[in-house]
């Protein structure tokens, strides 16, 4: 038994156990384990040498456990004073790192750590250091990515609150009879979209591209109350890919006595021959046009994000042909998911 820590019982011991598989602190499985070396006779040296700490830091461990007992191992910051992380701190955090630093009165348009640890002073008054922010960091959950380029919508705030509610209001009070459906086209590159990757160390992984570039386009309807995708493909994204799209839901919808078509503002959405086979259809297939440069309002826009990780992105296929046959493979297999689920909630 270490001279420097308490002999423990078998309960005790169990105990240290339970909160160690359960722990999920670095610096409490730390303390933890130091206990637990110290229990079954290891030295202060030992346990240095053995968990890679510092031996006065298996000392303060061991006073604490003799004055505290268990708790003092959760808490090893007690006489440092108040935490400055703490729950007011953490929510200027995250609202400030929802925002940028232009917008805080400095002229560099990206966060750093240090950029935050400045701000974060001159708000609070509070000055941490760099990897205490980096810890704050991690408990709001934040993470460097990569922004994504968008076109703000040239609406007002008002007009443009005033169609999404009113897309809204028609699918939460959709009759039974009627069918609904977000539509978007996408585009299918032979040259394959680059995307993020696992690699080893030293290791750069290489996407062997064609060289001349292949395209073919789908356009897409996704069924608000399924899920279920139906789609047409086509060489050229034009007017007549949209209307052969409409023919499709018309014949795959036959007792739906309106069809609503949710979509963006795409010119070929509107165009003279698209408002000419709307004449021809009645009043059965109705379109409503979401604001523009919405697409995050476009339900279907999420679809073709997985389509392209899942297939596009960083693919292999030497040709167009067998790129669309495993184009058309993730989208079958994902419908038949998604009746699988529609009819397994609605049973």
């Amino acid at each position: 038994m270490s001279s420097i820590f308490p002999k423990l019982n078998y309960f005790v011991k169990q105990r240290l156990l339970k909160l160690l598989r359960r722990c999920r602190s670095r610096i409490v499985h730390e303390h933890i384990l130091i206990a637990l070396n110290l229990s079954v006779g290891h030295r202060a040296r030992q346990v240095e040498a053995l968990l890679h700490v510092h031996n006065t830091t298996v000392y303060r461990v061991a006073k604490r456990f003799r004055e505290h007992g268990v708790w003092s191992l959760f808490d090893g910051r007690e006489d440092n004073g108040n935490t400055k992380l703490d729950e007011h701190f953490l929510d200027v955090l995250y609202r400030l790192v929802r925002s940028s630093p232009q917008e805080n009165g400095w002229r560099r348009p990206t966060w750093t750590r240090e950029l935050l640890v400045a701000t974060m002073q001159k708000k609070l008054g509070v000055r941490i250091h760099v990897a205490t922010m980096s810890r704050a960091l991690a408990l709001i959950h934040a993470r460097r990515g990569r922004p994504r380029p968008t076109v703000g919508c040239p609406w007002s705030p008002i007009a443009k609150g005033w169609r999404l509610a009113k897309i809204r209001r028609l699918l939460d009070t959709l009759p039974r009879n009627h069918a609904a459906f977000y539509e978007d086209e996408v585009d299918i590159h032979l040259n394959p979209k680059i995307g993020l990757d696992w690699m080893l160390a030293g290791q750069q992984k290489e996407v062997v591209t064609p060289g001349k570039n292949v395209k073919r386009y789908l356009a897409g309807a996704l069924d608000v109350r399924t899920g279920v995708l139906t789609w047409v493909e086509g060489e050229r994204k034009a007017s007549a890919l949209f209307i052969t799209l409409l023919n499709k839901l018309r014949a795959a919808n036959p007792r739906a006595a309106v069809i609503h078509v949710i979509l963006d503002n795409y010119r070929i959405h509107s165009s003279q021959i698209v408002k000419m086979a709307l004449i021809g259809f009645g009043k059965r297939i109705q379109l409503h046009f979401l604001p523009p440069y919405c697409p995050n309002d476009n339900r279907i826009e999420r679809y073709w994000q997985d389509l392209h990780a899942n297939v596009t992105r960083n693919h292999r296929c030497e040709t167009m042909d067998r790129l669309m046959v495993e184009v058309r493979g993730y989208l079958w297999q994902r419908n038949r998911d998604k009746c699988k689920l529609y009819y397994h909630q609605a049973a």
